[in-house]
C-alpha cells in the first residue's frame, strides 16, 4: 500500500513554476523543491516519475495559464473586439504570467521541444488576435499586420527598457495599441 499523499501535486508544480519565473528550468531540481516545500524527495516521486513529467506539467500548467485561462475569461466578457484585445493583452502577459513566459521564451533558445510548445502557444495568441481584429478589418493581409503588431506590442513591452518623453509607459502603449487597433 502506497503510502499517503502529502503535497499535492500541484503544490509541486505551483513551487517549479515560481522558480522557473525567477531562476529558469535549470534550477527546476528535486532538492530546491522538496526543501522550498518543507517536505521530503519521497513525497515527490510519489506524484512524479521523475523531473522531465514534472517539467511537462510546468510547460502544461504555462500553457494552460497563458491560453485556457484568458480564453475563458475574455467569453465571459462582453465587451467589444477592440475591448477584448487590450484585455488579452493585460490578462496574457500580466504580472503573474509574464515572468513564467519570459522564462519559457529563454528556454524555447535552448530546448526544441520547449521552442515548439512556445510556437504553439504564440500561434494560438496570434490566431485569436486575428480572430477579434478580423471583426474590425476586412483586408486579411491588414489583419494579419495588426495582429502581429498587437501581439509583438506586448511581448516587447517588458523587453525594451525606455522611459518615453511624453506620458508614462501605460500611457504610451496604450496609444500604440489605439494605432494598431484604428
Amino acid at each position: 500500500m502506497a503510502p499517503p499523499v502529502r503535497t499535492p501535486r500541484q503544490a509541486w508544480i505551483d513551487a517549479a513554476l515560481s522558480i522557473l519565473s525567477t531562476s529558469g528550468p535549470d534550477a527546476i531540481r528535486v532538492e530546491t523543491l522538496a526543501a522550498e516545500l518543507g517536505v521530503t524527495r519521497g513525497g515527490f516521486y510519489r506524484q512524479f516519475a521523475g523531473r522531465q513529467e514534472l517539467l511537462d506539467a510546468v510547460l502544461d500548467a504555462w500553457e494552460h495559464r497563458a491560453i485556457d485561462d484568458v480564453l475563458r475569461r475574455l467569453a465571459e466578457d462582453s465587451g467589444d473586439a477592440r475591448s477584448k484585445v487590450r484585455k488579452a493583452g493585460r490578462w496574457t502577459l500580466s504580472k503573474d504570467l509574464m515572468p513564467i513566459d519570459l522564462a519559457v521564451r529563454e528556454w524555447a533558445r535552448r530546448d526544441p521541444a520547449v521552442g515548439a510548445r512556445l510556437e504553439r502557444v504564440d500561434n494560438s495568441r496570434l490566431s485569436y488576435l486575428r480572430e477579434l481584429i478580423g471583426t474590425l478589418y476586412d483586408n486579411p493581409r491588414e489583419v494579419e499586420a495588426r495582429s502581429l503588431l498587437a501581439f509583438s506590442l506586448m511581448i516587447a513591452d517588458y523587453l525594451i527598457a525606455v522611459t518615453p518623453e511624453t506620458g508614462s509607459r501605460a500611457e504610451i502603449s496604450a496609444a500604440a495599441t489605439d494605432l494598431i487597433l484604428g
